[in-house]
């Protein structure tokens, strides 16, 4: 293995109207509000000195969006891939977050102190989506050893893939915060493994919702 580094970037998705409006989104397909389009558009200037060998997303159309405009004017396509797409939240996917604190106390507390051990009706674990998307980053890491490529996914996604790749114990879910738009940076060689040089930034966004839960 080359011991050039290899660097990764984990870039979340643009704003929607449901990060706007407070709802979980879970796997409904829901498009970039203009903020995030315009978003979208910041991330793809603020990474056009960056040499992308690739650049795979979730297959949600606000994740393919964000990637689409990083790739604008590159000769790369975005490979969408499926181990990044977002948690199935079942019941929840769709609803008002106030709704389901009302609806659900328990569940609801266990979402705001220990989402790992948090069992939604009809949807995935956290621990399950840690497991799908570090082991399908690890085969990125290897595919482009040496090389450059990000990856754009979603909150729920990218807070268990960074734990998994820091080997951060339990509970890890809100010791992590990434704002839409944001990206975070590792660096991967073969002696040293994975290394964080960059986490949340939003430097080149004019305006994003921050969501504490």
């Amino acid at each position: 293995m080359s011991e050039n580094p290899t660097r990764i970037y984990l870039v979340r998705h643009g704003e929607t109207a449901s990060n706007v409006e407070g709802l979980f989104r879970g796997r409904s397909d829901i498009p970039l509000n203009d903020n995030g389009l315009e978003q979208a558009r910041d991330l793809a200037d603020v990474f056009r000195k960056y040499p992308f060998d690739a650049v795979y997303s979730s297959p949600l159309s606000r994740a393919m969006e964000t990637a689409k405009a990083i790739v604008a004017n590159r000769p790369i396509a975005v490979v969408s891939i499926p181990d990044f797409n977002n948690i199935d939240l079942g019941e929840w996917t769709g609803r008002p977050k106030s709704e389901i604190e009302k609806e659900y106390p328990e569940l609801w507390e266990q979402w705001i102190t220990v989402p790992e051990e948090l069992v939604i009706p009809g949807g995935e674990k956290i621990m399950s989506v840690r497991k799908r998307s570090f082991e399908a980053l690890q085969k990125l890491t290897q595919k482009h050893s040496g090389g450059c490529f990000a990856v754009v996914s979603h909150r729920a996604v990218l807070k268990p893939l960074i734990a998994a790749v820091l080997n951060m114990a339990l509970p890890f879910f809100w010791r992590l915060h990434l704002d839409t738009a944001s990206f975070t940076i590792f660096e991967h060689t073969e002696k040293r493994g994975y290394v964080l040089t960059c986490f949340n930034s939003t430097h080149h966004l004019k305006k994003y919702v921050i969501e504490k839960v």
